[in-house]
């Protein structure tokens, strides 16, 4: 069965290409364009994966995986944290708030695919 990934990302061009990789690399994708859709369709949908904007509407990739990994039911989800920073206080943050990996923006997609592939087989 394919592995479920959501792409949490409120940049039409950058959700666009992720999810159009994701498919074509054969996983089932959602999206969620603001971080209260996301923490919904995490709960509804369980995905096996979430690809994470840090700067979001609403809620930040922060506050939504804070929220995830709180959840008891919904902390073995994995979250892959994207950022156009790259400061090294953000990935801290964010490593300390229980995402799983970190990527900065620009990647290249074949990094991500390699990424997301590894943390779907742990």
């Amino acid at each position: 069965m394919a592995k479920k990934i959501l792409i949490a990302d409120d940049e039409p061009n950058i959700v666009i290409s992720l999810e159009f990789l994701m498919k074509r690399e054969g996983f089932d994708v959602t999206v969620a364009t603001d971080g209260e859709e996301a923490v919904n369709r995490i709960r509804g949908e369980r995905p096996d994966l979430v690809l994470l904007d840090v700067m979001m509407p609403k809620k930040s990739g922060f506050e939504v995986c804070q929220e995830i990994k709180a959840d008891p039911e919904l902390q073995s989800i994995r979250i892959l944290m994207l950022t156009a920073k790259g400061r090294d206080t953000e990935v801290s943050k964010g490593l300390a708030l229980g995402a799983d990996a970190y990527m900065t923006k620009p990647f290249s997609t074949k990094e991500l695919v390699e990424r997301v592939r590894s943390m779907l087989e742990n």
